[in-house]
């Protein structure tokens, strides 16, 4: 019996050595929009990764931008006794409730990629420096238009800070060219078949236009099909966001010219970290509002890209 259970304690050492058995940490809830966009989907893998890395259990999911199904994936995480939530919000004034009754329950809310309009109920927010971003975007899309013509722009959904923040950064830069001239600009939240068919229409009411700068790069690629399609090979297009798909087009020679690189990876998998460290010692050590800089992305360093970080 003595041989049987020194046998058997052998056997677990092993499996723990051979990396076969994994801390149990608590569960971490990742929540985030769509995964149908690769910056949401390589949001949710990282974060998921680093979280399984430092022994916790995770439960994936996604609220579609619906603030009533953002609600719902809070009580799960809340019911499930979650240890901390990491989340890309669903709207920077309906997810305060949520988070406000996540920290009354007693679980800590790591904010990624998007703020919320109040300080204090959350435990981070960490989001890229959008408006150093777009200006970055900005600078870019007055190089390729060669200061002069009509571009048009397409911005992100209505209720998301973040397309605000953008479309700022840009004019800010834009608007003190006198040779350049907005025809058109237009909102296709962040939908690339929503991009496709209002550059559509952009086009046939404005055929001069000579470049278009985009709030992200979902929409950046509808542009791009409807330039296609168009046959416009000569417009020129600027994104946000840093996804390999717009990589591929700037190496390929495609419209898309530009992005911006928003470091969702780096974000996610920080947002996870500080959770952990919350977790173990109840602070983070650093600030609840952390800005990280963007990176302009072109033909010089496209081809580091991958997977919205820098190789």
């Amino acid at each position: 019996m003595n041989n049987k259970l020194l046998s058997l304690g052998v056997l677990a050492l092993s499996m723990v050595f051979s990396g076969w058995a994994l801390a149990d940490n608590g569960l971490i809830a990742i929540i985030t929009p769509s995964h149908d966009n690769p910056f949401f989907k390589a949001e949710a893998v990282a974060a998921q990764q680093k979280a399984e890395e430092l022994g916790y259990k995770t439960l994936v999911s996604s609220h579609d931008d619906d603030a009533n199904k953002q609600n719902q994936l809070v009580n799960i995480a809340i019911a499930r006794k979650a240890k901390a939530i990491i989340i890309d919000n669903a709207g920077a004034n309906v997810t305060i409730g949520a988070v406000e009754k996540a920290k009354k329950a007693g679980i800590p809310s790591f904010l990624i990629d998007r703020e919320i309009n109040k300080s204090g109920v959350a435990i981070a927010q960490i989001v890229s420096n959008n408006y150093q971003g777009a200006q970055l975007g900005g600078q870019k899309f007055v190089e390729l238009m060669d200061g002069q013509g009509a571009y048009a722009e397409l911005l992100g959904r209505e209720s998301d800070t973040n397309a605000h923040v953008r479309s700022q950064g840009y004019h800010d830069v834009l608007d003190d060219y006198e040779g350049l001239k907005m025809v058109a600009q237009q909102t296709a939240n962040w939908s690339q078949t929503e991009a496709f068919n209002r550059t559509e229409s952009m086009l046939q009411a404005h055929p001069e236009i000579k470049g278009i700068i985009v709030g992200n790069d979902t929409m950046a690629l509808g542009a791009e099909a409807a330039l296609k399609a168009a046959g416009r090979p000569d417009v020129v297009v600027v994104g946000f966001d840093g996804s390999n798909y717009t990589r591929d087009s700037i190496l390929n020679g495609g419209n898309i010219k530009a992005t911006v690189l928003q470091p969702g990876w780096h974000e996610a998998q920080l947002a996870v970290v500080e959770a952990d460290k919350y977790i173990k010692t109840g602070s983070t050590g650093v600030s609840e509002k952390q800005l990280i800089d963007c990176v302009l992305i072109d033909q010089s360093n496209a081809s580091k890209l991958d997977q919205f970080a820098l190789k």
